[in-house]
Parts: C-alpha cells; structure tokens; sequence
C-alpha cells in the first residue's frame, strides 16, 4: 500500500508549498490537487487555488513525490489543452506528473463563469471523447479526432510527456458509463469509499476489462476518505456514521482499516487534508502522526 496527501485548495500556496514539502520528506507517494475555482457552497467567497498552475508550481519545486490532479473536470478546459498543459507539468517534474479526469460535476461554477454544463449524459459522452483525444496526443506524432464534441485535425503535440505513457487517472464510481469508460482508457482508477465500496466497484470494473480483452492489473486502484486519527472513541464513531467516507480511529484501528482497502485491491490510499487541525503545525503534526502510528507498519 501507497499512502499520498491531498492538501486543501483553500490554504495559502505558501502552505501548500510547506505541506507538501513536510509530505514528501517524510515519505508519503504522491500529492494531489482539486479542480475547482470556487466552493461548492452557498457562500462561494472563501479561497479556492486553480489546479494545474499548482501542480506545476509544485512539479518545480518539491522534487520526489508524483503530483496529480484529484480530478480534473473535463467540462473546464478542452481535452487538447489540457493534454499540452499535463505533458508540460510531466517534464517541469522530470516525469512525475498524473493527469487525473472526470466528467465534472460542480454545477456552480459552470453557472458562475459561464461554462456549459450539460445534461449528466452529455458530460460523459464529452468525458469519453476526451479520453481518446488525451491518449491520442499522448502517443502520436499528429492526431486527427472527428467526434461529435471535438475536433482535431494533424494536431501534434510536442514535447511529449516524459513518461510513456503519462498515466491517465479516472476518476468516478458510475457502473454504467464511468468504470466502462475507466476500463477502456484508465492507467489508474479513483473514487471515495469504503474498503467494500472499492471491492464492489473494483470487481466491475475488473469484469469491464475482461469484456474487451484488458489484463484488469493494468489498471491500478486508489481511494480517499476523511482522516480522523483519534483516541476519541466516541469521536471516531460520529465521523464514522456521518455517511461520508471516513478513515476514522487510534492507529491499530487505521491499520486494521488499511487492511481491508488493501484486501478490496487499493494500490494507493490518499489522504485529503481537510480539516486536518486549525494550523499548519497541526496539520503537520497529524501527517507524522499518521506516518508513524500507520504508513510505517506498510513499509
């Protein structure tokens, strides 16, 4: 099991700069990063960082960990440029980079910055044609694309990524056009759950890949859910029945709970820091508590 951190997009860039640095000193896999412009709240006024102008700030200056996006929403930019801009954040990091996508889901911010939103049918179909746009320009010299969404005609895109290929993650749950989509076209494979959540969802999509031919290993799983390391047993109890994901306990009862993502076949398990403690210092100190009490009994 990999364990990676997923700052907020409300904190400074000074402080996501620190945690991601304390991160990747102290281990962690990856660092991941939200795709969105504003809060998916009735007061839209607080902070919200835009995605790949951090990663590729962060791809220059914290030098170990993979950086990602948790998960770009199709909708915000053209498949094209999207491609040119994770093959660009790929070799600013030496080869780091993953280009995490979904369908888009924040209704808001299509309504505030004028972005067509569609029907839910609508955005997967543009989802699955961006798809094949990215791994097109991905891999070849030029590509022509006649879709009913977007067009491409010898449209090249140099200079490649450095890895070969740059990972496409999928992000989403969805069993009837998500993990078909995912199993076409993912190298990795997200969604928020439960250990058995994510063996439920990973056996469709494991039967998805055997449909078209696909060895389903190539495919690696990753989950998320709130962290709430706690001795507070009555604590960890609320967080655990508020309905939301949560990865909530003392360190035994976390490592047991990793157990389980690791036997429902998660590769990677992220850890997001909302809420992680008022300061920068707590959040800090919550990471090396989970780094010692958790991560080093996997490593």
């Amino acid at each position: 099991m990999r364990f990676s951190f997923w700052p907020a997009p409300v904190n400074s860039w000074n402080d996501t700069l620190a945690l991601a640095k304390h991160a990747e000193a102290a281990g962690w896999y990856s660092i991941w990063f939200a795709d969105h412009f504003m809060p998916n709240a009735e007061d839209t006024s607080g902070p919200t960082n835009e995605c790949w102008t951090t990663l590729a700030a962060l791809a220059a200056s914290v030098p170990r960990v993979r950086i990602g996006a948790l998960v770009s929403g199709n909708t915000y930019r053209h498949p094209a440029v999207l491609a040119k801009m994770a093959a660009n954040v790929d070799q600013i990091s030496g080869g780091r980079c993953v280009l995490g996508l979904g369908a888009g889901w924040q209704e808001n911010e299509h309504s505030a910055y004028g972005i067509t939103f569609s029907t839910l049918g609508g955005r997967m179909a543009r989802f699955e044609e961006a798809c094949q746009v990215i791994k097109g320009l991905f891999t070849n010299a030029q590509t022509t694309f006649e879709g009913k969404y977007y067009q491409l005609a010898n449209a090249p895109l140099a200079p490649k990524p450095v890895q070969q290929p740059l990972p496409l993650l999928i992000g989403g749950g969805g069993e009837q056009r998500t993990l078909r989509i995912a199993a076409r076209y993912a190298d990795e494979w997200n969604v928020w759950g439960s250990p058995e959540v994510l063996a439920a969802k990973g056996a469709i999509l494991n039967r998805y890949c055997e449909e078209i031919g696909r060895d389903p290993r190539a495919i690696k799983h990753s989950a998320q859910g709130m962290l709430a390391l706690t001795d507070d047993t009555a604590m960890a109890e609320r967080i655990r029945a508020s309905g939301r994901p949560a990865i909530a306990g003392n360190g035994p009862q976390i490592r047991a709970l990793v157990e389980q993502y690791i036997e429902a076949g998660v590769d990677e398990l992220i850890i997001p820091g909302f809420g992680l403690g008022r300061t920068l210092d707590e959040t800090k100190g919550i990471l090396d508590r989970f780094a010692n009490e958790v991560m080093a009994h996997f490593q």
